[in-house]
């Protein structure tokens, strides 16, 4: 059984700051990249940021230069911080990781994703 566990979304003014975290856990036996996607009513998930299992980073274009994507040493856990945030980063903001089981193939699997809503 995996579990991609999320924490660190909520309520911020325009401006501020949070800080979300993702941590998978389960019998992998690998872990590849590491993503945090968004979705806003009415529209469909999309990327907001990645990291690859070497370090290499990519942001959409929305975010760059606010948010900063990181992983932990053991690359289990992955973090979002997010800067400077405007009323339109409010979605559900979703972890992915691309998780291997033995010898197979690399597959992705979701958390159950966390709210930020950022007020004017």
């Amino acid at each position: 059984q995996v579990q991609l566990e999320e924490s660190g979304g909520g309520l911020v003014q325009a401006g501020g700051s949070l800080t979300l975290s993702c941590t998978a856990s389960g019998r992998f036996s690998s872990i590849n990249d590491m993503g945090w996607y968004r979705q806003a009513p009415g529209k469909q998930r999309g990327l907001v940021a990645l990291i690859t299992s070497g370090g290499s980073t990519t942001y959409v274009d929305s975010v760059k230069g606010r948010f900063t994507i990181s992983r932990d040493n053991a690359k289990t856990t992955v973090y979002l911080q997010m800067n400077s945030l405007k009323p339109e980063d409010t979605a559900v903001y979703y972890c992915k990781a691309k998780l291997r089981f033995g010898l197979q193939g690399f597959d992705d699997y979701w958390g159950q994703g966390t709210q930020v809503t950022v007020s004017s």
